[in-house]
Order: C-alpha cells, then structure tokens, then sequence
C-alpha cells in the first residue's frame, strides 16, 4: 500500500497514526507491549539477551564471566569434544545443510542411526526425528487428532502440545496439573458425551517450570480405564531420568504408547522426535505436515544429537552429578529464605517469585552479581518465577558462587524497598 493510501475503514495508517479495527495492526496497541517497552527502557527486560561465549557451567554476558544458570544443557554435552568433533566431521562429510524436506532428498544416514538409536533407547519400535522438538508435537498431534478425536493436555504442559491440538480438528482439554481426579473428571466426561471420538491424553515426564514428575503410573490406568492413549513427553528427563536416562516413564514401569523428545536439552543439538509403534511412524510419513514440508536438520546437529545420545547412554556419572548439584543448589537457596520448588530427580530448580516486577529485579540484581537465570512471567507460567537448572558439569564451588550471589542479590532488593517498579 502506497504512503497516505487509507486502508479499509477510511484512516490513514501513517507510522504512529490511529489504527482502525480493520487493520491488522490494530493488536499492537496491547497493554503487554507497553510494558515490554517499560521493562526495556529501565534495564528489567530478561529476554532476548545476547550471550558472548559457549554456554557451559559459566559463559560471558556483556564481556564479563557468569554462572550459567539459565541453559538446558543438563548433561554439559555441548562442549564435550567427542560431540564437537561428530558435528564437524558431519559439515566435513555432507555439507552445512541438506536443502530439503526429509520427504525428498532431506534423509541421511546419520537420520537412520539416530533413530534407531532412540527408538531403542526409550523402548519403541520406531523413532522419526524431526527438525525441531515443537514441530516434532505439533505435527504428531495434528496428524492423530481428528474432528471427532480429543487431547486432553496437563494445564502446565508445553506450548506445543497445546498449540497441535489448535492447529488439529479435534478438542482439547486440560486437566488440572498433577491432578490424576480432574483427569478422571475430563476423562469421563469425554466419555458420557454421544459420538466422542478418540482420546490422546499428554503430558510432561518432567515439567519445564515446574520440575516436577507426572504421576505416571496413574495416568496411565485412568488412560487404560477410559480407552485413551498417552503420549510422554520427554524433553525434560530423557538423559537425566530413568534407567540410562531413557525417561520418566521407563523409569515409573509404564509403557506409553508415544514418547516424545528433544535434542536442545540433554542431547547438546536442536531437533526433536517421536516414538512409538511403526505403524504410527509411518503413518506420520504419509500425513504429518510439519515434517514433510519443513527443511531436514542440519547435518552437524543430528551428528552432534547421536554423539550426545551415545555419551548420555553410557556415561552415568553426569545423571549422578547433575542430580547432586541441583540438590545443592535446591538446598541453598532453601537455606536462604527461598521459595523453590522442583523433583528430588530434576536438574530444573524453580525460584517462585509471584510479583512480575520483583522477579524482573531480583533477575537484574542475580545478573549483577554474577548468576545468569532465566524469568518466566504469566500467562506462561502461574507466578512469576526465575527458572535455574543445573548442569553435570557445574561444579560445587559455581553453586556455592551462584548462591553466594543470591543472597547479595536478596540483600541488594531488601535494600531497596517493596516499590520496585517505582
């Protein structure tokens, strides 16, 4: 549209000028906006922040070292040399990309042998990898849940279990979390109703903010008792969790019908998966947008996701020292006044804050001294809360470092008053 043309409805729609409903650009006079702008202009934004070295146990912001706090790579994998060194040899030997969807010219033999070995891993026949964790749920569910099928999501579970059941036909529900009664409520509910169709019921082995394990065992006889099937996600535990690391639901006894995963936490790349019988594999082939009409994973992720997959495997220690430092961690900050949350098992240690402001400055003050976290405001979360995690590389002098700069950062706001935002 031409400077000074007047969209639909009569008002011109210059740079600052009055927006009519009819324009799309009408949302943008949104409350959140303005105080993103507030949040930005008085140093309290916590998002978006450019990191200046490799995220290890420590890593530099703004020229200057800090306990990493706020990254996922819970096994400290992505600065293992045997992983480093698999993603170059893959760049060496195919390229820096593939140029293509999976469907077409985008499988590798390095697809094949992660497959395989997830698929064995958490207990499946088949494993498909995607090129992303979210597009791994979003095109699962999609693809399973028909206009007469319903999802029935844990009210914490991640963005895209939800977000698949939106871009499917079917219903989605949630239940209320860690809450096996209101999932028999939503269940049966389903259920009374005339010509319900399937049910998928999804949840988190281990919650993202929380940290928290789903009651499996369960889940799993409610989804026996009302005909439905459950999907695991497992982002959060595979490598951490569970025999080998193979999850939460291996190490609960269940048997899930699909198991999901991801390659940005423990497994030191980016993609993601899912497994389950073969026959829902390659039905996936055939039908699943997402991956048939998505550009194939980069080679030097998947090669660094199997190498990550092999050490995560083998090598017990990290799942015992990420579990010790996060028990450190967790124990400090309780020691200190803290309200935490988060599983004895969980390397996730949330930090429940409630007010967004003060956990804006209580994000700025950890940063000033020195301890990189990540805030979470609503409607992501319930509260407010500053999300920390632990890696197995941490050592115990980084926690005692990052809780030393947590009661100076307690100190520094006990200081300043309760009218933070002011």
């Amino acid at each position: 549209m031409s400077e000074g043309v007047a969209p639909p409805g009569g008002i011109a729609s210059g740079p600052g000028g009055p927006k009519p409903a009819t324009d799309v650009f009408a949302k943008l006079a949104d409350p959140r906006l303005e105080e993103w702008h507030l949040a930005e202009s008085v140093g309290l934004l916590p998002f978006y922040r450019e990191l200046e070295g490799e995220v290890g146990p420590r890593t530099v912001y703004q020229g200057r070292q800090v306990v990493m706090l706020g990254s996922n790579n819970y096994l400290g994998l992505t600065t293992d040399p045997r992983v480093r060194a698999a993603a170059i040899d893959a760049v060496e030997r195919f390229g820096t990309g593939v140029t293509g969807s999976r469907l077409l010219n985008g499988t590798l033999p390095l697809h094949t042998e992660l497959e395989e070995l997830l698929a064995d891993w958490v207990g499946m026949e088949a494993a498909l990898v995607f090129t992303t964790g979210y597009a791994a749920n979003l095109g699962l569910i999609g693809s399973l849940i028909g206009s007469a099928d319903a999802l029935v999501v844990d009210s914490a579970a991640h963005a895209s279990l939800v977000d698949g059941a939106r871009y499917s036909e079917g219903t989605l529900r949630a239940f209320r979390h860690q809450r096996p009664n209101s999932l028999r409520r939503t269940l049966r509910s389903w259920r009374e109703q005339d010509g319900s169709g399937g049910l998928l019921v999804a949840v988190d082995g281990l919650y993202s903010m929380e940290g928290d394990r789903a009651p499996l065992p369960e889940i799993a006889e409610l989804c026996r008792i009302f005909g439905a099937r459950l999907l695991v996600d497992e982002a959060h535990a595979l490598g951490v969790v569970g025999p080998s690391g193979s999850g939460t639901a291996r190490d609960a006894g269940v048997t899930a019908d699909l198991v999901m995963g991801t390659f940005s936490k423990s497994l030191a790349s980016c993609g993601g998966f899912i497994a389950g019988s073969r026959n829902v594999v390659d039905y996936l082939k055939i039908t699943c947008r997402p991956l048939m009409f998505t550009a194939s994973g980069v080679p030097a992720a998947l090669a660094a996701a199997l190498a990550a997959a092999r050490i995560a495997r083998d090598e017990d220690w990290r799942r015992e020292a990420v579990t010790a430092r996060a028990a450190q961690l967790r124990q400090g900050l309780r020691d200190l006044g803290y309200e935490v949350g988060g599983d004895e098992c969980s390397p996730i240690v949330p930090v429940w804050v409630g007010d967004v402001w003060t956990a804006g400055h209580l994000w700025k003050a950890l940063l000033d001294e020195g301890v990189y976290t990540n805030a979470a405001i609503p409607p992501a979360v319930a509260k407010a809360v500053l999300r920390t995690s632990v890696m197995a590389t941490h050592s115990e002098a980084d926690i005692a470092s990052a809780l030393a700069g947590f009661a100076r950062a307690r100190r520094v706001l006990d200081e300043a008053g309760p009218d933070q935002a002011g």
